[in-house]
Parts: structure tokens; sequence; C-alpha cells
């Protein structure tokens, strides 16, 4: 971890201090998407899987997705830098789930909603994932990336390097 006291932060500009000072904030892009899937389930309820895999699977990827999710605001708590990306980021991470992922907590929420779409075995769920991951690829995680490289230069530059912004 790399506190951001030992760097000069004098290329920020108004508004630059934070990585997502945006409408478009992740949980609410998730959220959106699923209640889309959700809402359209209603009217085209076709079916992901066999029903008999179905809830098994989805268990299993809702568990993983919320033990991502935990342990990597865990991380970051313990690290002493805040979660939402409308907040100053104070500290570089690459321990724990970032040791793997650039970005868990968005691998968490995706998990999730796949594993949603097999619980509730929903083809519209799932689909309306692509939307929203297209989203966080080409729009929040470049913003997020940017900011970062700013924040922590080096660092940054050589953790996305040795680690897949995914898995």
């Amino acid at each position: 971890m790399i506190n951001d006291a030992e760097h000069d932060v004098s290329y920020r500009q108004p508004g630059a201090d934070v990585a997502n000072i945006g409408v478009i904030r992740p949980p609410f892009v998730y959220l959106g998407s699923i209640g889309l899937g959700l809402l359209l389930h209603l009217f085209w309820p076709m079916q992901l899987l066999p029903a008999s895999i179905s809830v098994p699977i989805g268990v299993l990827l809702v568990l993983v997705a919320g033990t991502l999710f935990i342990s990597a605001v865990r991380t970051f708590r313990k690290a002493g830098t805040p979660v939402p990306g409308n907040r100053p980021t104070s500290t570089f991470v690459r321990t724990g789930p970032y040791g793997f992922s650039r970005n868990p907590i968005y691998l968490s929420f995706t998990l999730f909603q796949m594993g949603l779409a097999a619980w509730v075995n929903s083809l519209a769920v799932l689909l309306t994932l692509l939307p929203a991951l297209a989203l966080m690829v080409l729009v929040v995680i470049p913003r997020e990336e940017r900011y970062l490289a700013g924040r922590f230069p080096s660092e940054y530059l050589q953790y996305k390097r040795g680690v897949r912004r995914w898995l």
C-alpha cells in the first residue's frame, strides 16, 4: 500500500480529486440492470438453465460474489481508504483480492447478477448485464484508471501491468 501523503497532488483539477463524480455510479448501474432484468422477466419469462441446476448454481455464484465483495471492502477499510468512488482515494491498495483483480468489487457485482439470473432462472436478468458491463468497461473503469494513474503514477502503472482488470 502506498500512502497519498507521499505524492505530489498538483496534477488535480477542480472535481478531479475523486474517481467518480458522475451520475454513473457502479452500484446503481448494476441495481438498474437487475431491476430492468427482473421487470423484463415478468413479461418474458425465458429460462436460462435447466430447473434442476439453476438454484444451486445461482446460490453458489451469489455466495462467491458476497464473499469477494466483503473481502474487497474489508481490504479497503483496513488500508484506511474509502470504498465509494465519489470520495478521494487516500491509499493505493494491491493486497487481498486486489492482488488478482484490479476491480474485485465490480467483479463481485457482476457475479452477483449472474448468480441472481441463475437463481431466478432468467435469461432477461443475464442479458441486461451486457449493457451494464459495457458501461463499466467503456466509461466507469477507464475514468477510474485515469484517476488512479494520476494520483499514484508509478505504482498504478506497475500494478496495471501485473494485475488483470477482472480476473
